[in-house]
This record gives structure tokens, sequence and C-alpha cells, in this order.
């Protein structure tokens, strides 16, 4: 059953004529869409579309040689992760990036750094105001880790989990941001039915609950029908397609890109 029709408000994101180039590569070539806040937005595309490209344009890890990037009304130019975590964006990846080492708890908390203010002696010491902001960002994370469903691990160092529940891990630190802008690079790649099931849950959850605004990047094609508010096609580092699920999945040319035949 396809998402039912969601308001969303107005332009949070918005790409003009993206245009992105690796030496003679094209990875990217005038691409626009924008992303409407609090809508859940999907990119899909065949392997080699340039899905992750995009992304990474996004939160400042690549720059494109052409095009403009605009985020909350501002003209962003050369903008670096850093400065986009800063702002509200957060991101997960494709490969699994977490701490293997750490326990869950310790993971997810790293996604507070942004927030913290004391200074690096104070933390250290962790004595006063570093212990009371320690306190209160830890608070803040265990209510991460009920709202994931993951107490049962929150001790456990996340090497160990199997890979759905590191990917849990790894939303619940994007999260601990409090992002206005969730970046998911193909969140539910290598789960079975059950795993895809509960993280379709979570992310709809974090959508409707937090008012999260959620770009994802994903290539099982019921997922993305069943709970994206708009899809945008890439093939071959071009747009073919943007609209409604039902929209993008009559388009002649998204069907040809996905069954192989011509164009």
């Amino acid at each position: 059953m396809a998402r039912a029709a969601h308001a969303t408000g107005e332009v949070l994101l918005s790409l003009e004529n993206i245009s992105l180039r690796f030496g003679g590569v094209k990875a990217l070539t005038d691409i626009s869409f924008d992303i409407r806040k609090g809508e859940i937005r999907a990119i899909i595309g065949p392997n080699g579309a340039g899905k992750s490209s995009m992304l990474n344009c996004i939160n400042g890890f690549y720059h494109p040689q052409e095009g403009r990037i605009t985020y909350k009304g501002v003209t962003r130019r050369q903008m670096r992760p850093h400065q986009a975590a800063e702002q509200g964006i957060a991101r997960t990846f494709q490969n699994i990036a977490l701490f293997k080492g750490m326990s869950t708890l310790d993971n997810i908390m790293t996604g507070r750094n942004l927030r913290m203010k004391t200074g690096l002696l104070a933390q250290a010491l962790h004595w006063g105001p570093a212990q009371r902001e320690e306190n209160e960002h830890r608070a803040f994370v265990e209510r991460i880790i009920d709202f994931l469903e993951i107490q049962h691990i929150r001790k456990v160092p996340v090497g160990r989990l199997p890979y759905g529940l590191q990917k849990r891990v790894e939303l619940g630190r994007a999260l601990a941001a409090e992002p206005e802008l969730l970046l998911l690079d193909e969140p539910m790649a290598g789960m079975n039915l059950e795993e895809k099931q509960d993280m379709c849950r979570f992310v709809l959850d974090v959508n409707d609950q937090f008012g999260t605004t959620i770009c994802l990047i994903e290539h099982d094609m019921g997922v993305v029908m069943d709970i994206s508010d708009r899809v945008v096609v890439l093939d071959y580092g071009k747009k073919i397609g943007d609209g409604t699920p039902d929209e993008v999945k009559a388009s002649p040319d998204v069907i040809a890109a996905y069954l192989g035949t011509s164009h």
C-alpha cells in the first residue's frame, strides 16, 4: 500500500543545474530538484546512476563544478561536511561507519558532539557544568535508544551486532544530532524482509513524530513506493523522472531504465 498523501511545507533545499565531474567522467549532469520541509524524498536509479554522488554534494563532501545549492534560503558555495552538520544536515552511509569497539550507547553519543558546549578540559575532569551537560546528553541518547527499541544492546560493542542492528545504531547516531534534514544512503541494503519492515517503520516514525525531513537512496522499489512522498530518478548521472511514486512508476523513461529497454 502506497504512503498516504503527506502535506509538506516550503522548500528546505533546492538543487539547480548541478553538474559534477571527476576528470573526464561526468557523475552528474544538469540535475535540478528540491526537497520540501517535512517530506520523505527518495532518490532512485540503477547502479552507477549518481545517487550517492548527489548526497555527497548535498552534505558538502563533493563540490559540484556547476549549479547552485540553496539550503534554508541561503545559497551555498563551498560547504564542508562539518558545516553541513552544524546547519542541521545529518547522514548515514551505504557502508556502515561506526566505531566497532565502542558500545551502542557510546556510538550514539558521538552524534551529540556538536551539541556539547563545555570545553575539553572541563569534559576531561568531568565535573560541574560538564558533568551536568553529559548527563543531559546521555538522557537524550537513552530516549533515542528507547525510540529505536535497542535497549537490550545499549552496552554491547557494535562490532558484535548483526548487520541490521548496526544499521539501526547508525540511524540513532544521526538522530542524536537532531537534524532538520536526514540523508539516508541505502538504509535497508543487505537486510532481510523483517529488518526492512522494522527500518521502514522507524523512518516513517522519525518523519511523523520528529518532523524530520528525509532524503533517502533505496534500491527496493516496493519500499520506495510505500514510504516516499516524492521520488527523483537518476540514470547515468541525469534526471529522467521526478514526481509522486505513482507518476514515476508510470514514466516510460523510468520503466526503460529499470527494465533495460532502449531509451
